[in-house]
């Protein structure tokens, strides 16, 4: 095969209009030239190399014999032939039993098998009008030759480099295996093409869908707009449409919506009963740049239930989450201020019950903050800072159930907690912090006030009219003691140097005013505000490795704990229920305040690096009051070469009151990579012990070529209303895409 024709352009050419010659002998016939013996003609575009060539000079017409390479210098193309036959101010001739190659786009997004081979093509002859080629008889691969993995066979390409491919009535093969036929099929050979038309089609199987058979068209509407539309045919629950419109309306706004919907028939629990799960899923994004320093975000998500998302969806975490949330902001930022219009919606679905979900809206809220600015340098050095919003706020949530006794014995009472569709709120909260310093002792206070008004009021888990106005003071210190260092110079097995670094951090904060605690009703953080006067102690070890000249942080642990002064946070302790308070979110992501107490958890994270490639972390709780550990996780991440392996373990033990146990071990182990040549294997899975059951699995086996890979992949779901297994296949060709049921975004490779 010829080398690309940049890498064989010569560094002198004829001048425009010229034509050179050249032949180990010559010889003149009236207006021919018989040129025998490495023989050339070059003009300054193009160049015609054979072992014998007769050229014409009236008509420019030249006849190549005997290993024939012609190289278009302008367009990079390079091919070879037995025989030639070319009018070259024309551009246009015969070509007999030719051979070449294509370049084209290199893709080298994620998921996307990439190659740095041409495409290669062959036919019994071929025609040149002008740009184009029209080749019979042949096929295109971008495999290398003689024995290429896949072919696209057909009795004719219409072919225009560095533009488009067009094959008609083609046969796709894998090593001579038919495996589909397409009356016509196009290949884009632009740098950044956009072209609409049919995609691959696809097929599949499942335990609780049945066969999925599948097609896709995509829509390039024009320059700024596409959209792809795909169909999949579940046999054994009905039809289901994904909808992908991506825009770029003009310079610095952008947007991409995807609609997925499935007609359910049902899935069938026997004796003709059926259950519907179908329903439909919105993702919309939006960024924009807009005048005067403003700009745009919006994450704009829609879900008809929980049910269907547990049932359809493709992804184990997605199925598990029970929360759906829309956010858009229109912002500006100058100085050390920014200024926020903000539109939020919530929904957290409790169970997958119709209506059984808590909805929250802030349609819309405007807030103005500044972060720490210096004021005066004088004394002491002042910072102020400042959050301020107002709102329109909205709560909806289940109805809660209330036993009543009254003369006829216990009755239930039905009540449901829903505010004003637009329950106004308006927060301020300016600060104020110094700083002192003393050797190397750091002392940091600030000071807060915070206003709160609230158009309503809650009593019981019932919304009552009237407002409220919360008039909080916050005071907080920080001490920062100097860190204690030292460094070990012998070489160990650690490294060449060891240095040791302990951090302690001393706090104490007070907060009062927060009166009415319990009639707030709760949308976000700013409810979770309590009195409380307590401190707070860390300690954080590191250790850094130096090795080869390259010093890296290997080791961390820190370890901090809180002492509560004021038990019952000024009344907002409700014993026997869960309570969630600013002072245990900062502290932990898990719950621990379901009754009055003195001390928090002793909260522990530790990192560890030993060597690159491999990292560990683990996270736990020690609660002084149980005498337990109550929350632990942790994860182990390692990669050497081509292998990985990743484990990690969750488990927490507080009472049910808090937060549901859970005990549930992660693994995934495989060797490979996405572009790797060779077999690629990986396994992953997520197993429950407290239910006995796996949740999820997944093992992909892969085998990639330097043009095409074939992966094959089981998955098992075991959680809800969800048994179902699946068996997904997917072939990819390098720099073309791929077909089949599984998508780039859930492969392991």
């Amino acid at each position: 095969m010829a080398a690309p024709a940049a890498l064989v352009r010569r560094a002198s050419l004829p001048p425009p209009g010229w034509v050179d010659v050249s032949a180990v002998t010559q010889l003149t016939e009236g207006p021919w030239r018989r040129l025998r013996g490495n023989a050339r003609i070059t003009t300054d575009e193009m160049e015609l190399q054979a072992e014998e060539v007769d050229y014409d000079q009236e008509r420019d017409y030249a006849e190549a014999r005997g290993n024939v390479r012609f190289t278009h210098f302008q367009r990079g193309e390079s091919l070879e032939a037995d025989r030639v036959e070319y009018f070259l101010k024309e551009e246009r001739g015969n070509f007999f039993n030719i051979r070449g190659e294509l370049r084209s786009k290199i893709e080298t997004r994620p998921g996307v098998l990439a190659t740095s081979n041409p495409f290669y093509f062959q036919g019994k002859w071929a025609e040149r009008l002008g740009e184009r080629y029209i080749l019979h008889d042949g096929f295109i691969t971008n495999c290398r030759l003689p024995r290429p993995w896949w072919t696209l066979r057909a009795p004719r390409f219409d072919i225009a480099p560095g533009d488009r491919a067009i094959a008609q009535r083609a046969m796709f093969r894998v090593r001579k295996v038919p495996i589909f036929y397409a009356p016509a099929f196009y290949k884009s050979l632009e740098r950044a093409p956009r072209r609409s038309g049919l995609l691959t089609p696809n097929v599949g199987n499942s335990s609780r869908r049945g066969l999925m058979l599948g097609a896709s068209y995509y829509w390039a509407i024009n320059r700024s707009y596409d959209l792809t539309y795909r169909a999949q045919l579940f046999t054994a629950r009905g039809l289901a449409h994904n909808v992908d419109i991506r825009g770029k309306p003009r310079a610095g706004t952008d947007f991409n919506t995807i609609i997925y919907g499935v007609n359910d028939r049902g899935l069938d629990l026997g004796g003709g009963e059926r259950r519907k799960e179908g329903g439909v899923m919105i993702s919309s994004r939006l960024q924009t740049q807009l005048a005067h320093g403003f700009e745009g975000r919006a994450d704009i998500n829609y879900l008809s239930s929980l049910l269907f998302r547990q049932a359809f969806t493709e992804s184990f975490q997605e199925a598990v989450f029970s929360e759906t949330a829309s956010t858009a902001y229109l912002s500006r930022h100058w100085e050390t201020y920014s200024l926020n219009f903000a539109f939020t919606r919530i929904e957290n679905f409790q169970t997958i019950l119709p209506d059984d979900k808590i909805l929250i809206r802030r349609l819309p809220e405007v807030s103005l903050l500044s972060r720490d600015r210096q004021v005066s340098r004088r004394i002491l050095p002042v910072w102020v800072s400042l959050e301020s919003s107002t709102a329109l706020l909205h709560r909806s949530q289940p109805a809660l159930e209330r036993f009543r006794e009254d003369e006829e014995g216990f009755t239930v009472e039905t009540q449901r907690l829903r505010t004003a569709q637009f329950l106004s709120r308006v927060d301020a909260s300016p600060r104020v912090t110094t700083a002192l310093r003393w050797k190397d002792f750091h002392l940091i206070p600030s000071l807060s006030l915070r206003e709160t008004y609230y158009g309503q009021t809650q009593a019981g888990g019932v919304v009552r009219n009237g407002s409220l106005l919360r008039s909080a003071r916050e005071f907080t210190v920080e001490l920062v003691p100097p860190s204690l260092a030292r460094t070990f110079r012998r070489k160990s097995l650690l490294g060449d140097q060891v240095k040791h670094i302990i951090e302690p951090r001393l706090s104490f904060r007070h907060a009062t005013g927060v009166a009415d605690f319990n009639r707030i009703i709760r949308f976000d953080e700013t409810e979770l505000l309590s009195n409380t006067t307590e401190a707070e102690a860390a300690l954080i070890n590191r250790i850094w490795i130096k090795r080869r000249g390259v010093a890296y942080e290997a080791f961390t642990w820190q370890v901090w704990q809180r002492r509560y002064f004021d038990p019952d946070f000024g009344g907002a302790i409700v014993d026997g229920t869960r309570n969630v308070l600013l002072s245990s979110t900062q502290l932990t992501a898990y719950t621990f305040l379901d009754r009055v107490r003195r001390y928090s958890p002793v909260v522990s994270a530790l990192r560890a690096v030993p060597r690159a490639g491999v990292g560990i972390e683990w996270r736990s709780d020690y609660d002084p009051l149980l005498r337990q550990w109550v929350n632990s996780s942790i994860t182990g991440d390692a990669r050497v070469g081509a292998y990985f392996a990743s484990i990690g373990h969750s488990y927490v033990r507080s009472t049910e009151v808090l937060t549901p146990k859970a005990n549930q071990l992660r693994t995934a182990l495989g060797i490979g990579m996405p572009s790797r040549k060779g077999w690629n294997a990986a396994f992953s899975s997520i197993y429950d012990f407290r239910l006995g059951v796996m949740q999820f699995a997944t093992t992909e086996v892969a085998y990639n070529t330097d043009c095409c890979g074939l992966s094959i992949q089981y998955r098992r779901f075991g959680f809800g209303s969800r048994n179902e297994n699946q068996f997904r296949v997917a072939f990819a060709v390098a720099n073309l895409g791929s077909f089949g049921t599984l998508r780039k975004q859930e492969k392991m490779f």
